[in-house]
């Protein structure tokens, strides 16, 4: 059974993570060697160091196993406030920390949003007392995500947690509001980030509009739902300059519209969820409502396409989209079942697969969960340097396992891959130097 331990406050201790193999995606270190670990912070690291004379020293034989930056995952939904039924923060942390993850950026959609400075910081301080992982997020862009009045975005810019702005979970379908939001996010030097759908073209749609909706008699959501808006928001990031990142990308048509916007050097990036480039919406003749998210899965074709673009760096990032439901929630029709799946704990493994599969460097695969997501929203983690936050993931790359989504530290269950075969796991995860998981 793995354990979990409440994080404390750093103290001035060392410990020595030796025998392992180093890999620090930002600056392509990759060496074996030990990492020295002084209170919260990285002493030293390498294959020669300097070991202090000190017999409390803490020594982790990692025996050959890879140590990296702790994982970041930029969009997760721990349900707190309003439906910690279906997720908290210790159970979501938790999760986290299961999966290698050492920082999490929570989505503003709880109720009530994440749209004021009073809810923000009911975020901050139950976060500092009881996650078990950093906790990030993002503001909402508009007043309760209605998409008509802006957020007071100066003051939630001012918080320490805060590191963007989205109404994720609705899009922002007013051009003029996100103009303004833009506008205003580019004065503090902040991300706008987008749930891209045109729910109009959407048309309350349950899953991918293509041969298999046309099999199943379901309304499908077509392609362009997600395109549309991405090129729409591509023409205000060339009219304002503002930061513009696209949550969970799904859509070949967007690819192309976001490649083209890094091709004229705009500021624009995006990310993708394992889901989305694993599976395909024949996932749901097997899988029904667990396999049923926004947006959805989709073709072969986008499939393939979402693969190249992380190969090519159109794609920047890699989150899981962490949307945690009871089972009541799930358990219903396809058309009102609830969106979302968990994905904490299945990131690593079935992100892995490219790499297993020779799709995609470990490096490189690595800075999309590390190094990327810190640089995308300017946090403060990512990296394995002298004087960093000693945020780590010891993992052994080669443990197969089958994914049993009984034993998730997540409160809900609802996820396509329950009995997948994978290869490899997180041992070991520490935040500011403090064993926090262990398998």
């Amino acid at each position: 059974m793995p354990n979990f331990y409440p994080p404390q406050k750093a103290q001035a201790n060392y410990k020595l993570l030796k025998n392992c193999r180093i890999i620090d995606p930002a600056s392509g270190y990759d060496e074996v060697g030990s990492i020295l670990i002084e209170g919260n912070k990285i002493k030293d690291f390498g294959p020669d160091i300097t070991i202090p004379d000190n017999p409390a020293i803490q020594i982790i034989d990692c025996q050959g196993n890879l140590v990296c930056p702790g994982l970041i995952d930029m969009q997760v939904h721990f349900r707190d406030p309003g439906q910690t039924h279906k997720e908290d923060l210790i159970s979501g942390s938790k999760s986290a920390i299961a999966g290698g993850v050492t920082s999490v950026v929570c989505q503003p959609n709880t109720n009530p949003v994440l749209d004021s400075v009073a809810n923000i910081d009911y975020l901050k301080y139950k976060a500092a007392s009881e996650a078990y992982c950093n906790i990030f997020t993002y503001a909402a862009i508009t007043k309760n995500m209605a998409g008509e009045t802006l957020s007071d975005m100066g003051s939630l810019a001012a918080s320490e947690i805060v590191v963007g702005f989205t109404d994720d979970g609705l899009p922002v379908m007013n051009s003029y509001i996100m103009r303004r939001a833009f506008e205003y996010a580019k004065t503090f030097d902040m991300v706008v980030a987008q749930h891209a759908e045109d729910l109009n073209l959407s048309n309350k749609g349950c899953m991918n509009e293509g041969e298999t909706s046309e099999k199943l008699g379901l309304r499908g959501i077509p392609n362009a739902s997600e395109s549309v808006i991405v090129a729409r928001d591509i023409d205000l990031v060339r009219l304002t300059g503002a930061k513009y990142h696209v949550l969970h990308v799904s859509a070949r048509e967007s690819l192309q519209h976001i490649r083209q916007a890094k091709q004229e050097n705009l500021p624009v990036t995006a990310e993708v969820s394992p889901h989305h480039f694993s599976l395909t919406d024949e996932a749901i003749l097997t899988h029904d409502t667990n396999a049923k998210m926004n947006p959805p899965l989709r073709s072969t074709a986008d499939n393939e396409a979402l693969i190249a673009a992380l190969q090519d760096g159109t794609i920047d990032a890699i989150a899981t989209d962490h949307a945690p439901h009871e089972i009541a929630a799930k358990e219903t029709t396809m058309q009102q079942a609830a969106f979302g799946i968990v994905g904490l704990e299945t990131m690593l493994p079935v992100s892995l697969e490219l790499y297993h599969n020779g799709k995609l460097e470990l490096i490189d695969l690595l800075k999309k969960m590390t190094c990327n997501p810190a640089k995308i929203l300017n946090i403060p983690r990512g990296t394995i340097a002298k004087d960093a936050i000693a945020d780590l993931t010891i993992i052994d790359l080669e443990h197969e396992w089958q994914i049993n989504k009984e034993e998730f530290s997540s409160k809900s269950k609802n996820t396509p891959f329950a009995g997948r075969k994978v290869k490899g796991r997180a041992l070991k995860t520490f935040v500011a130097g403090n064993l926090v998981y262990e398998l």
